[in-house]
């Protein structure tokens, strides 16, 4: 499997820093004009990927949806998508906004209309959301346009994902899974970062992340130091503004930590168990070295009477060879508080 993996020209893998994607989706509740106001804050956080939600309500769902009420809301799952999307040129306009400001939009399309539209945008990738990953039709509908695409598996197991990954290797597109678990917010224990892991096991060479539904960066955090190549967090510019994602959005501040901290921890993976270079000034002094505690004549036998071990290590004759000293003979006299050369052994 090729692990190279690019969204207008943001390499995505393991070589690279982990990419943060910042779901705006439904938080602009359908007003452009809201959702330019997070795109600014996005951009002063520093994010690179700006996701959103391309919702066309009649070709997403039948008439009965207006009965299905999600947890995390009060209303219809079908009131809720009407009220928060945006009509074709409010997304386009969306769309500019967010590649004027020098950064990546990218949408999860979730119907064949929806998708038709981005494609009709030229956007540079799509995101499958969870509920898509086993909608067979719509992955190869998608699929068949040839971009980039970002796969969510949340309430899917492995089989099921096998299936989706079978499409994307049908079409040869370029992909990556991202975990996840759709209840919002997430609790802790529900998290399951070892279903991350095993994703990343099972589909070895395809960029894994998380995304995160939980209301603090600490999962994230956990990803990245596990390997995640990218993490997506919704998005907000205020937690005072209303919707049913709020509550597990980050805002300016939260995403700025985010990507900060992602940075930080890559820099602190992979590595050998050996000592570094940059560690040899404090070895100088760490270590210790084979010393005379007593003075020892000529002739004498070295015992645990008149060796010891004692800092600096900068002595011919380091603390791990000191049993093999013991017993050895002293050619000359040594003084006592010196560090033994093998030169004064026979």
């Amino acid at each position: 499997m090729n692990n190279k993996f690019e969204i207008a020209g943001r390499y995505i893998g393991p070589n690279y820093e982990p990419a943060v994607i910042a779901e705006i989706g439904i938080n602009h509740n359908g007003d452009l004009e809201t959702a330019i106001e997070m795109v600014d804050a996005a951009k002063r956080a520093g994010v690179e990927i700006i996701k959103h939600q391309t919702h066309i309500v009649d070709d997403e769902m039948i008439s009965s949806a207006q009965n299905i009420i999600p947890l995390n809301a009060d209303i219809s799952i079908y009131e809720i998508m009407q009220k928060c999307s945006l009509s074709e040129i409010d997304e386009y306009e969306l769309m500019k906004y967010v590649t004027s400001k020098g950064m990546i939009f990218i949408s999860t399309p979730f119907s064949r209309a929806a998708a038709n539209r981005l494609n009709k945008f030229e956007v540079p990738a799509y995101k499958i959301g969870s509920g898509e990953c086993n909608n067979y039709p719509l992955l190869e509908h998608i699929a068949s346009f040839g971009k980039p695409i970002i796969i969510s598996t949340g309430m899917n197991n492995i089989k099921s994902v096998q299936k989706a990954v079978n499409i994307m290797f049908k079409h040869n597109v370029p992909f990556a899974l991202m975990h996840t678990t759709n209840i919002y917010p997430t609790p802790n224990k529900l998290v399951r970062l070892g279903g991350m892991q095993q994703l990343m096991n099972t589909f070895q060479g395809i960029p894994v992340g998380l995304s995160d539904h939980t209301t603090s960066n600490l999962a994230s955090f956990a990803a990245v130091a596990l390997g995640a190549n990218l993490i997506e967090r919704h998005f907000t510019d205020s937690m005072n503004r209303v919707g049913p994602d709020i509550i597990c959005s980050m805002d300016e501040v939260e995403c700025k930590e985010l990507i900060d901290g992602t940075k930080e921890i890559y820099q602190m993976l992979g590595g050998n168990k050996e000592a570094a270079i940059e560690e040899q000034p404090t070895i100088k002094f760490a270590f210790a070295s084979v010393v005379s505690i007593s003075d020892i004549k000529a002739g004498e036998m070295l015992t645990k009477e008149n060796i010891w071990v004692k800092r600096p290590g900068t002595g011919e004759i380091l603390a791990e060879e000191y049993e093999d000293f013991l017993g050895k003979i002293a050619k000359i006299d040594i003084c006592s508080d010196v560090q033994i050369k093998r030169s004064y052994i026979i």
